[in-house]
């Protein structure tokens, strides 16, 4: 199967500010300007899983209309208490200790990157029984990063280390194309 990989729209947040799980949303102005390039690059007819955050909802609303499927293990990591504070509002302290154990630690007494490539890793292999030759996901760069990883065959835990390990460099909007066995 090919997976096409859509992170979402630059959200409605100011810069600066830690926003994983928080329900955001997208400029619908963007999203019109958006939408006929990405069709163009897109599948027609494949199904459509998406986050079910708005800032993702919403275009996968735009490209799979009713027949899109939310699916809350596309979501974006949980920064606990540290979602909506300036990241150089942040203790120090708890960014040293995210920084010491990226995959382990659960910053804000959110999530950690090994529970969420867990969540990922169950969605991947639901998805791999879909009887489609593609599909579009709609989703989040940390969960693109995971899906990455899983489909280069690793497990939960190296999923979380190899993301938390390597910045992302997906920008808002971009398609990631992946063919799975």
């Amino acid at each position: 199967m090919r997976l096409y990989l859509v992170r979402h729209l630059a959200p409605q947040v100011a810069s600066g500010v830690c926003y994983g799980r928080t329900d955001l949303t997208v400029d619908p102005e963007l999203q019109a300007l958006a939408l006929p390039a990405l069709r163009q690059r897109l599948p027609p007819g494949a199904p459509v899983f998406s986050s079910p955050l708005r800032r993702c909802a919403a275009l996968a609303q735009a490209l799979g209309g009713a027949a899109a499927q939310y699916d809350p293990r596309l979501a974006e990591l949980d920064f606990g208490d540290w979602e909506m504070r300036r990241w150089d509002d942040i203790e120090r302290a708890g960014v040293d200790a995210w920084t010491a154990d990226m995959a382990g630690y659960r910053p804000g007494g959110g999530e950690s990157v090994t529970g969420m490539a867990r969540r990922v890793a169950a969605f991947y292999a639901d998805c791999m029984r879909v009887p489609a030759p593609a599909a579009i996901v709609i989703c989040h760069a940390g969960t693109i990063r995971l899906l990455l990883a899983r489909a280069r065959g690793l497990g939960p835990e190296a999923m979380a280390l190899e993301a938390a390990q390597h910045p992302h460099a997906i920008a808002y909007g971009e398609t990631v194309i992946i063919d799975c066995v």
